[in-house]
């Protein structure tokens, strides 16, 4: 039972991401850093840093979108993940999960500002990951791409970049 995206779900009382996936917040600093002291990108106070737990079962994904703070990935469980990030008019392929030798790694960093989508591996049934965001996620930082934003690299990959592009999820 242990080895299902159902036992974590409920076990750690994940809800339905709007995004895709499931998600729990688990922790909010309590401390806040102020405007003044945040680049200009914030528009207001930042907690200085939030943490969540995200789960993808197979066929499910994340759409394109990207933050103002980096965003640092964990892996916790189940299989790999693939994080697809948009840098420098190319596309680069983050592998998360424990097998090194095939070239995956425990904790991938997601830069601010960066153009980014995940899905589980093709071999994948889930995957039980964590989200830690410095300065602290907050849904004004929050945008999700959308073909325009994306033209450039359409041309690059446009059948990864088309599936990946939110047509029908909202982000509240």
């Amino acid at each position: 039972m242990k080895n299902t995206a159902f036992y974590w779900v409920t076990q750690l009382g994940l809800l339905s991401h709007p995004e895709g996936g499931y998600y729990k917040e688990i922790y909010r600093a309590q401390e806040l850093i102020e405007k003044p002291a945040l680049p200009e990108r914030f528009s207001g106070d930042r907690n200085h840093s939030t943490a969540i737990y995200y789960l993808l079962e197979k066929g499910d994904f994340s759409c394109f979108h990207r933050i103002k703070s980096d965003e640092i990935w964990h892996h916790y469980a189940g299989g790999v993940i693939h994080i697809y990030l948009l840098e420098n008019n190319k596309i680069k392929l983050l592998k998360l999960g424990m097998d090194l030798e095939s070239g995956e790694q425990p904790v991938c960093v997601v830069p601010r500002n960066t153009w980014f989508a995940a899905e589980p591996a093709p071999d994948t049934e889930y995957t039980l990951a964590g989200c830690t965001v410095a300065p602290g996620f907050d849904f004004h930082d929050f945008e999700m791409a959308d073909a325009v934003q994306l033209q450039n690299y359409l041309k690059i990959d446009p059948k990864l970049i088309r599936r990946f592009i939110n047509k029908k999820k909202i982000f509240y």
